[in-house]
């Protein structure tokens, strides 16, 4: 029998101890044995957040204390390779821009800019790169 399972079993005791006491105290001790019975699922409730709380804090020390890099939002190989792909779809349109508008000047700033957005991006995802170390990580 798994612990939920167990814990299930538990309320569901108190529950027929609860409806128990109900049929031999009379109605005039309904609301008491209600907020009693409320009472001990509260307290399992908060025992069950505690303890996930208390396992994801051990897990979050675990992977500091192994120097795991923890992936930001959306920090996967998918949004690089979307945030590349729009950065050359939206070259096209704004090198014709540039070109029309400043002539090869225009041009070479448009391609300064991409290539300065992708730089930032690759550095923000991997910011070894400045500093020529690998960082050993776990994947």
């Amino acid at each position: 029998m798994s612990a939920l399972d167990s814990r299930d079993v538990d309320v569901k005791k108190d529950l027929d101890a609860t409806v128990r006491a109900r049929r031999e105290l009379g109605e005039e001790y309904d609301s008491a044995l209600v907020e009693s019975f409320l009472e001990k699922v509260d307290q399992r409730i908060d025992d069950v957040v505690d303890r996930r709380v208390r396992r994801h804090l051990a897990e979050q020390r675990m992977a500091d204390a192994r120097g795991a890099r923890r992936p930001k939002g959306g920090d996967n190989w998918a949004e690089r390779f979307g945030f590349a792909i729009v950065s050359l779809v939206l070259a096209i349109p704004l090198s014709a821009i540039g070109g029309v508008f400043a002539g090869m000047t225009g041009m070479v700033t448009t391609w300064v800019g991409i290539v300065g957005v992708n730089a930032v991006q690759a550095v923000r995802h991997n910011p070894e790169i400045l500093t020529g170390r690998r960082a050993s990580r776990e994947d």
